[in-house]
C-alpha cells in the first residue's frame, strides 16, 4: 500500500511522469531487442547454434555496460540530458532497423554482431541519463527516494514485458526475428518522442556550473577507478564481498549458457518448443530473483550479510550436482529457481556491505568496479562455457567446476567469519 500511495504522490508531478515514460518505453523496447537477439543467434532454424555464438551474443548485451559504464557520466556531465534520451532514442531507433536490415540480408554474422553492439552501447547512455535526470523532476529528498525506488522498478518491470511480448511475437511464427527488432525500434521512437515533452534544459546539466576538459576528465575517471582499487585492497570485509559475488556470477553465467543450448537441442525437436522452454527457465529464475528481495533482509537480520552469501553459495554447491547431472527439465527448473533466489541474493548483501563499509569519499568509484566486475564474471562465464560444452549443451565437467567454485566461495566465507 506505501508503494502505490507514493507512486500516486510521484504522479501528480508532470515532468516525472513524462521521465517515467521514457524510461518505460525504453526499458520495454531494451527487453524486445535482448530477446530478439537471443533468439536469432540460438533459435533461428536456419542457424546450427554453437555455444561460442551465444557466448558472442553476451558480450554484444553486456559488455558495453562492463566497458563504458565508469565513463558514461564524464559525457553525460557535459551534454542536455532531455538531448541524450531524445537523440540517444533516435539513433538507437535507426541502428535498430539496421539491424533487422541485416537479419533479412543474411549478412556475415560479424556486421549484425556489430549492429547489434552499436545498440547496447547507446543504451548505457540512456540509462545513466535517465537515472541523472531523476532529481530534477522531483520536489525535496523524501520524493527522490521515492523515485528512486519505483523508477528502476517499474522500469525492470517494462523490460521483463518487453521480452514477454517479444517471445509471444515470435512464437506465433516462423521468421519474424527482423519483425521483433522492428517492433524495439519503434519502442526507441516511442521513448524518444515522448522525451519531447520535457524542456532542453530541464534534466540539466546546470550551463553555468564549471567542467574540465574531456581529456582531463577521462583520465581522472582512470585514476579514480585505480584509487578504488587501492581502497578495497585496504578493506578486507568489501573486497572479500565483491569476490565472492563475481564468482557466484560467473557460476549463474556459465549455468545460463548451459540451459540456452539444453532447451536448443536436447530438450527440444523444434525451434518454437525450445523457446517456449527457454522462456519458462527464464520465468522461473525471474521468480528466483523476486524471492531473494523478500527473504534476504529476513536472511540477513539472523545470519548477517557474509552468512547469507555462504548459504547462497552452499545452495550452489549442493544442487548443481544433484539436480544439474540429470541435464532433464524438471530437475533444471527448480535449480535455476534456488541459483536465481542465490544470486540475487548474494548481490543485495554484497551492495550492503559495500554501502556500510566503504567510505563515502570512495563508494561511487567502487560501484563502479563492482558494476564491471558483476557484468565482466557473466561475459566470462559465457567464454569458458563456450570452450567446456558439448553442441547438445551436455557438460558434467562444467558443472564440476562450477560446483567446485560454489564450494570454494562456501568454505572461505565460512573460515573469513571464524577469523
Amino acid at each position: 500500500m506505501h508503494a502505490v500511495r507514493d507512486l500516486r504522490v510521484l504522479l501528480r508531478l508532470r515532468d516525472f511522469r513524462s521521465l517515467l515514460a521514457a524510461r518505460l518505453l525504453s526499458q520495454a523496447a531494451d527487453g524486445v531487442f535482448q530477446v530478439a537477439l537471443a533468439a536469432f543467434v540460438v533459435f533461428s532454424p536456419e542457424k546450427q547454434t554453437s555455444p561460442a555464438a551465444v557466448a558472442s551474443a553476451m558480450a554484444i548485451l553486456l559488455l558495453p555496460y562492463s566497458l563504458l559504464g565508469p565513463f558514461t557520466g564524464v559525457l553525460l556531465d557535459r551534454w542536455r540530458r532531455r538531448q541524450v534520451l531524445l537523440y540517444g532514442n533516435l539513433l538507437r531507433t535507426l541502428l535498430a532497423m539496421g539491424t533487422a536490415a541485416l537479419i533479412v540480408s543474411g549478412v556475415p554474422d560479424w556486421l549484425f554482431y556489430a549492429s547489434a553492439l552499436s545498440v547496447t552501447a547507446v543504451n548505457r547512455f540512456v540509462l545513466a541519463g535517465l537515472s541523472a535526470a531523476l532529481p530534477r523532476v522531483v520536489d525535496g529528498e523524501e520524493q527522490l527516494v521515492m523515485a528512486n525506488s519505483l523508477a528502476p522498478t517499474a522500469g525492470t518491470l517494462a523490460a521483463t514485458a518487453g521480452g514477454g511480448l517479444a517471445f509471444a511475437v515470435r512464437l506465433a511464427g516462423s521468421d519474424v526475428d527482423a519483425y521483433v527488432v522492428l517492433l524495439a525500434a519503434f519502442l526507441y521512437f516511442c521513448s524518444a518522442l515522448t522525451a519531447l515533452r520535457m524542456a532542453p534544459q530541464l534534466l540539466g546539466p546546470d550551463p553555468a556550473r564549471l567542467q574540465p576538459h574531456v581529456r582531463e576528465a577521462l583520465l581522472s575517471t582512470v585514476r579514480g577507478l585505480v584509487d578504488g582499487l587501492r581502497h578495497l585492497a585496504e578493506r578486507r570485509t568489501p573486497a572479500r564481498a565483491l569476490i565472492a559475488v563475481t564468482v557466484i556470477r560467473f557460476c549463474y553465467g556459465a549455468l545460463t549458457i548451459m540451459v540456452l543450448m539444453l532447451c536448443r537441442y536436447s530438450w527440444s525437436s523444434t525451434e518454437s518448443e525450445g523457446l517456449a522452454l527457454l522462456g519458462i527457465t527464464v520465468a522461473v529464475s525471474g521468480a528466483g530473483f523476486f524471492t531473494a528481495a523478500v527473504v534476504t533482509p529476513w536472511a540477513v537480520a539472523r545470519l548477517t550479510a557474509f552468512g547469507w552469501i555462504g548459504c547462497c553459495a552452499a545452495m550452489g554447491a549442493v544442487l548443481v550436482p544433484s539436480l544439474g547431472l540429470f541435464f532433464a527439465p524438471g530437475p533444471m527448473l527448480a535449480a535455476a529457481f534456488v541459483l536465481g533466489l542465490g544470486t540475487q541474493g548474494t548481490k543485495i548483501s554484497t551492495d550492503t556491505i559495500v554501502q556500510s563499509s566503504v567510505d563515502d569519499a570512495f563508494r561511487g568509484r567502487v560501484f563502479a568496479l563492482y558494476d564491471v566486475l558483476f557484468n565482466a564474471a557473466f561475459v566470462g562465464a559465457a567464454g569458458v562455457a563456450a570452450l567446456m560444452l558439448s553442441p547438445d549443451g551436455r557438460s558434467a565437467a562444467l558443472l564440476g567446476v562450477v560446483t567446485v567454485l560454489y564450494a570454494g566461495v562456501t568454505v572461505a566465507l565460512v573460515r573469513f567469519r571464524r577469523g
